[in-house]
């Protein structure tokens, strides 16, 4: 069965994170885009503190990978927005309990506002089912 394979091209820097340059996925598999997770708890509310809206934003990306039957290992993209400096140790410390050496592509921005005032951060999956 062929897999999913996360690279780095010899020919350039290696990335300044824990993040893949080039994820390549094998024809045939289906892909699975989720919407930006938020940092909502189960009950709707959202913290003020960056880091809380983090660990909601990864455990709704827990649930939305299950509702799918997936696991960390099909992300293959993940585009990040936060409204304010990210917290990296305590981001990389969720990160890497997810992802342990292959990581998947990444694209962060840090922009003026999300969808509602009081959210500063949202993460986007893009999976792919093999």
């Amino acid at each position: 069965m062929e897999r999913i394979v996360r690279t780095n091209p010899r020919l350039m820097h290696e990335p300044v994170g824990n993040y893949s340059h080039v994820t390549r996925v094998p024809k045939g598999a289906g892909l699975i885009v989720t919407a930006g997770q938020i940092g909502t708890d189960m009950n709707g509310n959202v913290p003020n503190q960056l880091n809380e809206q983090i660990k909601n934003t990864f455990a709704n990306m827990k649930q939305v990978l299950k509702s799918e039957r997936l696991l960390p290992d099909s992300v293959i993209k993940v585009n990040v927005w936060a409204t304010e400096e990210i917290d990296w140790d305590y981001l990389d410390q969720l990160w890497n309990e997810w992802f342990t050496d292959e990581y998947p592509s990444m694209t962060i921005a840090y922009i003026a506002a999300l969808g509602l005032p009081e959210l500063k951060i949202e993460i986007e999956l893009w999976c792919a089912e093999l």
